[in-house]
């Protein structure tokens, strides 16, 4: 399927490795010119590299810290027409809830939730003078059903929910769409490692470990299995596509079947 993706100039947010690295590979190969963002210049010249090699397409990098506002003010200064936004940029930490203090409640809504807001605010107006443009934000299964053990990072994928729904009825009649898109357990890297190292400290194999966390911490996933970030940057190709066009103010799941509703 052509997705219509050619002269389309991308950002993914956080796309130097796991979920984010899958979504701009897979906009690259479908023809966009895509712009690869992560915080240090290494991991950002590798991961261009690597897609250069991989796609054959069009790959810039971006390296900075796009938590921080003047970093996406410039970015979006040296890239005019972004055409397409996907907030990826995230962080995550299990942790009680009596041990997370003001200062992390505060962080992870500034690099989960903040970021996405000014990176969709600085390219909304080239976006409503092209009368086209696609605002997607990578949320998580945990904004619908927040995860005990990580409530403050529950609580920023339910906000990114709220943004996303009510940035899209504000371009309503327009050719700009807005969804977020809703992953479950995911084999991203930081989940790999979060694995790995259950994995070594109670000497079982992933394969184990697996079973188990979808035994008792994910028991109502209906594939049994962490998604893999090829599944979710898939749906976001079709998504950031113009074949999309009457998909928006959605919350778009490709969970595993971890929510369970059928709505």
């Amino acid at each position: 399927m052509d997705l219509q993706l050619n002269g389309k100039l991308a950002l993914v947010s956080g796309s130097t490795a796991g979920i984010g690295y899958a979504i701009a590979s897979t906009l690259a190969r479908e023809g966009a010119s895509v712009i690869v963002n992560g915080r240090t210049q290494a991991a950002v010249d590798e991961a261009v590299e690597r897609m250069r090699a991989e796609t054959h397409g069009t790959v810039h990098g971006y390296a900075a810290d796009l938590s921080q506002a003047d970093a996406a003010k410039e970015l979006v200064h040296q890239h005019a027409g972004i055409s397409i936004l996907v907030n990826n940029l995230g962080i995550f930490e299990p942790k009680a809830f009596e041990d997370i203090p003001d200062q992390d409640w505060l962080h992870f809504f500034d690099v989960n939730v903040l970021s996405g807001v000014r990176l969709a605010r600085l390219v909304l107006p080239e976006m409503k003078r092209l009368n086209w443009g696609r605002i997607i934000f990578i949320s998580s299964e945990s904004a619908v059903q927040i995860p005990t053990e990580m409530i403050h990072y529950g609580m920023t994928k339910t906000a990114q929910l709220a943004v996303s729904r009510g940035l899209a009825e504000a371009v309503a009649g327009t050719g700009i769409t807005v969804n977020s898109v809703l992953p479950g357990p995911t084999k991203s890297r930081g989940v790999g490692d979060f694995v790995e190292g259950m994995a070594r400290a109670s000497d079982k194999s992933l394969d184990q470990i697996e079973a188990e966390f979808f035994d008792h911490v994910r028991p109502t996933s209906l594939i049994k299995r962490f998604g893999t970030p090829q599944e979710v940057a898939s749906l976001v190709a079709y998504v950031a596509s113009p074949l999309a066009s009457a998909t928006t103010g959605a919350a778009l799941r490709v969970d595993g079947g971890v929510i369970k509703s059928a709505f």
